[in-house]
């Protein structure tokens, strides 16, 4: 696993994947199963039988090395036999009470007593926790192998979300690229529409006092006040800003999800003021897609770890 991860340190990974471990150890199976979804922090929740907490403290070390964000769920499951099970038999008491059985049937006539009868005699059986403590080097080789298994399934969940991470880097990728298309049409509609804001504006002061010719110097005032409320180019170079921000962000990789949903919220914010300022329909229809296309963005980015 820290081979993996070290090499995957630079990809981009969603916060959703599953992995799948189970094998066999000192006589009884076992099962891994982990899930994990999105998240604002990282959530670790396992579900495994009595008797296995020292187990758990360490998948948990695990899982939080590996991984930085997103609810996990981890569910062990345990077939019946080997350490921890329902019963053991004591060898060295099943062995005592053997012999005795044998000495009082050498000094008694006595028919053989059922095994049963034997099985039922105290110390014989040994039930939970007492018969896991009987071996408690097959216990110690049991855990081993549960720990093992746990680190593969983290593997396979790490994968699944390293695949995700790059289908969800490749679509935000397209966004970026379509966000930047429709910031340069909306330079180039902002650039044209100084003209037509001065022609309506004209045409809105005719409309207002009549016939009378308005002045060229007193026109030109107000449409430069009116043209400096309506400038749209901070907006438009912040917009770029977050783009290119956006990108250093996807090339670096890690865990970038959280700066990467806060660039999509900075990116909303000018594209709604765009909208506002817009002095023309086009430049207003250009926003609005800009607010499109930036939605679609952040719903991607809020799956990235």
């Amino acid at each position: 696993m820290s081979g993996s991860r070290a090499a995957g340190d630079l990809a981009v990974r969603s916060m959703t994947g599953y992995g799948r471990a189970s094998g066999e150890a000192a006589g009884r199976g076992w099962t891994w199963e982990l899930k994990s979804v999105n998240g604002r922090g990282l959530e670790l929740r396992f579900r495994t039988p009595p008797g296995f907490d020292r187990v758990e403290a360490q998948c948990r070390k695990a899982a939080a090395a590996a991984l930085t964000r997103g609810n996990l769920t981890c569910n062990l499951s345990l077939d019946a036999g080997g350490p921890g099970a329902g019963f053991a038999i004591n060898e060295a008491n099943l062995e005592a009470a053997l012999a005795a059985i044998e000495t009082i049937r050498s000094r008694v006539d006595a028919a053989p007593p059922r095994p049963e009868a034997i099985l039922a005699l105290r110390g014989v059986v040994e039930t939970g926790d007492r018969a896991a403590a009987a071996d408690e080097e097959e216990t110690r080789a049991f855990e081993k192998a549960l720990l093992a298994g746990f680190e593969a399934a983290l593997g396979e969940l790490d994968a699944v979300r390293t695949a995700e991470g790059a289908a969800l880097k490749g679509v935000v990728k397209e966004r970026l690229a379509e966000t930047e298309r429709l910031v340069d049409a909306a330079e180039a509609a902002a650039a044209g529409a100084g003209e037509a804001f001065r022609a309506r504006l004209d045409q809105q002061l005719q409309d207002l006092i009549g016939s009378e010719k308005v002045a060229p110097d007193r026109l030109a005032q107000e449409a430069a006040m009116l043209a400096v409320r309506a400038d749209a180019r901070e907006e438009l170079d912040r917009l770029r800003a977050h783009v290119d921000a956006a990108r250093e962000l996807l090339a670096a990789g890690g865990a970038l999800g959280r700066r990467l949903d806060f660039l999509t919220q900075e990116l909303n914010r000018e594209a709604n003021t765009l909208c506002a300022k817009a002095p023309t329909l086009d430049l207003k229809t250009i926003g609005l897609d800009l607010k499109t296309v930036i939605d679609q963005m952040r719903e991607q980015a809020q799956n990235v770890e």
